[in-house]
């Protein structure tokens, strides 16, 4: 039987990621995973905040459990969008993975300053990619007790 949180509901996602086709290997790959999971995937840093503002087509959007976010991304980066979160009083204690492929330390730190949960660099690799997703998963899904909303 697939994992809840709470043994009641799904866990929802907030997947963002400019990248189409690895936004839709890290979907499919949560999809495969043994817990039960609503991944809902916006482009960029703005549709992030209208997502978790519920605003325009997001009006009816549930608050995310976790957040999966990439840093580099047109319109607003991912340092931007982490900051906004963590200043938000609803929101700073959504646990935020940041998922890069950046492995500069200034990105690092930028995003650790910024009070990310963790850093990932994604491998380029596709194996090692979903591995890795899968890793987030077991953590931060199967042993990691997540705040309720």
């Amino acid at each position: 039987m697939p994992l809840t949180l709470n043994n009641t509901r799904p866990i929802e996602i907030l997947l963002v990621e400019d990248n189409a086709d690895e936004a839709d290997l890290t979907m499919e790959t949560l999809r495969e995973g043994r817990v039960r999971n609503q991944v809902h995937w916006v482009e960029n840093g703005e549709e992030a905040l209208a997502f978790l503002r519920r605003q325009d087509r997001h009006a009816g959007a549930p608050r995310p459990d976790l957040v999966l976010l990439d840093l580099h991304m047109p319109r607003m980066g991912g340092l931007e969008v982490l900051a906004e979160i963590k200043q938000h009083p609803d929101w700073k204690r959504i646990p935020v993975v940041i998922m890069t492929s950046s492995d500069d330390e200034k990105d690092v730190i930028g995003a650790y300053n910024k009070h990310a949960n963790c850093y990932v660099t994604k491998p380029i690799d596709i194996d090692k990619f979903m591995e890795a997703v899968r890793s987030i998963e077991d953590f931060w899904l199967s042993i990691v007790r997540l705040p309720a909303a």
